[in-house]
């Protein structure tokens, strides 16, 4: 331990005694900083087996068997390499999403990051790259801050990757997604993002975990992971805090005895980006 480390421990009940524990959802007492009453622990979703093997998402199904693919994944195979969620986008999620980012509680990039590092598999060999799904000038200058940058800082913490935090960049200012569709926020995201070109020898040959705090229809995911396998990156995983799942879709196709699903195309889900 770090003198840094031995001064924060020291400085904990004077901070406590300032600043009780609260519970970041319900404003509960809690024990320690950073952290959830039990209550709100169990609002938290998080995703569960059976789940798509090259998408991640849940399936519905009885069939017992490793390998399974949905529907979506069967139809369109994707070009990342696997999507890691944390969470399930649900109204606990939401509100930790919205006082994260909206509210500017920076401090809860430590347990959304904790909770994903969590669920990121170890890797033998080189580390990936961590690199956050980037936010254009004008916005960061806005909020002051980028959440998907600061939850990958807290996964290469945990020693879940090497941090890229400029690896990518968006090119031309896009209006907020909330509210549009998939095909809404294809339009929008066109040539809107692009790898920085003093970055993209470092990328290629590298596996690469792409950082986001929340997962929607995918296309801020799909033109990020677009440009990185242009720049020759390896592979690319997407990582994010909380994941949207429309529960309305039916069942995932397991097989093709098994009823097929459509992507979760959310319209309006508020927090989510």
């Amino acid at each position: 331990m770090g003198i840094g480390s031995h001064l924060a421990e020291g400085l904990k009940p004077v901070v406590d005694l300032l600043y009780p524990p609260r519970c970041p959802l319900c404003g509960d007492a809690i024990a320690e900083q950073g952290g959830l009453c039990p209550d709100c622990w169990s609002e938290l979703e998080i995703p569960g087996e059976p789940s798509c093997v090259s998408c991640g998402r849940p399936i519905a199904t009885s069939v017992q068997a490793s390998g399974l693919q949905c529907g979506v994944c069967l139809s369109d195979p994707p070009r990342h390499a696997g999507i890691v969620a944390a969470t399930i986008y649900n109204d606990a999620s939401r509100k930790l999403v919205l006082t994260y980012k909206h509210g500017r509680k920076i401090a809860l990039s430590k347990l959304l990051g904790r909770l994903l590092a969590a669920r990121l598999p170890e890797r033998t060999g080189q580390p990936p790259l961590l690199i956050p799904v980037p936010l254009h000038r004008w916005r960061i200058w806005q909020r002051g801050f980028n959440q998907a940058g600061l939850l990958a800082k807290e996964l290469a913490v945990r020693g879940k990757g090497d941090l890229m935090v400029d690896g990518l960049v968006r090119t031309k200012q896009t209006a907020s997604l909330g509210g549009l569709g998939a095909k809404a926020r294809r339009r929008v995201l066109q040539g809107a993002i692009s790898v920085r070109p003093s970055r993209a020898p470092l990328i290629a040959d590298r596996h690469v975990v792409l950082v986001d705090d929340v997962l929607t229809s995918g296309a801020t995911s799909d033109a990020c992971v677009r440009v990185l396998l242009g720049a020759k990156a390896k592979s690319v995983t997407i990582a994010c805090f909380a994941r949207v799942i429309d529960r309305d879709a039916g069942d995932v196709s397991a097989s093709d005895s098994v009823p097929e699903n459509t992507t979760p195309e959310v319209i309006t889900t508020p927090g989510a980006t």
